[in-house]
């Protein structure tokens, strides 16, 4: 399961903060889809359930803030056919503004 119901609540806690004024959320998860580059830090989960936003890298050094689909996270196969995880490990330590400057930096998201 990539994101269990205690995040699915803190990433919709989130969203709804946001209705009401923006604000620059800590991530709440890390995605990455193994053997690649591609990574995801998720602040937001919109009200059909399905609308991550967060910073956004498909290893490619570009990452950008943006919007993904949780479902197509869930249906990407990496090489070897393995799917997106969740690192269980990852604790945000600073707000997405701050990771989203350091992965423009780096050209990839550094957490």
């Amino acid at each position: 399961m990539l994101l269990t119901l205690e995040l699915r609540t803190a990433l919709r806690c989130n969203s709804d903060l946001s209705r009401q004024r923006e604000r620059d959320h800590y991530p709440v998860v890390k995605c990455f889809l193994p053997n690649t580059g591609a990574t995801w830090l998720f602040t937001e989960l919109g009200p059909d359930e399905d609308t991550l936003f967060g910073l956004c890298d498909l290893g490619h050094g570009t990452p950008e803030l943006g919007y993904a689909s949780l479902a197509e996270l869930q249906s990407l196969r990496g090489p070897h056919r393995l799917l997106v995880e969740r690192d269980r490990y990852f604790r945000a330590t600073k707000p997405l503004s701050e990771y989203a400057l350091d992965a423009w930096r780096h050209r990839r998201i550094v957490a």
